[in-house]
């Protein structure tokens, strides 16, 4: 399976964070699975990391290096995945969620047949079949 990783699914998984589900775990160690990041979560990663430096202690491109170093394979953004955030489908009594960084995620993986990683509560309420909840 191709797996998408949300952003804090990325950074749990690379610094072994004890919040990374045991089920996300299991997903990215299966070696059946061919694990993705993206370079929305590199933009998104570069952003806060600029911000809050003392918050986010690495920068996009330190991010970026662990990723290839850990063996993961790079997502990037093509038009066909902006194409598919026109796509996404959200009902209307789903809790509102208006980041960009996951809806170009999401569109992502939509686009590509991939799975997309999460353990955001709101990507679910997208009602796309590619969201795996973790």
């Amino acid at each position: 399976m191709n797996l998408l990783l949300d952003t804090h699914i990325l950074i749990w998984a690379l610094t072994e964070d004890e919040r990374l589900p045991e089920k996300a775990r299991q997903f990215i160690l299966d070696p059946d699975n061919a694990i993705y990041y993206s370079t929305a979560s590199i933009w998104e990663i570069s952003i806060k990391h600029a911000i809050h430096p003392d918050e986010i202690e690495f920068s996009g491109r330190e991010l970026s290096t662990y990723c290839q170093e850990a063996g993961f394979l790079q997502l990037e953004i093509r038009d066909r995945h902006v194409y598919a955030l026109e796509t996404l489908v959200r009902p209307k009594d789903a809790p509102p969620h208006k980041d960009p960084f996951d809806r170009i995620l999401l569109s992502q993986a939509k686009a590509e047949n991939m799975s997309f990683l999460t353990h955001d509560s709101l990507i679910p309420g997208y009602d796309e079949k590619c969201v795996i909840p973790v």
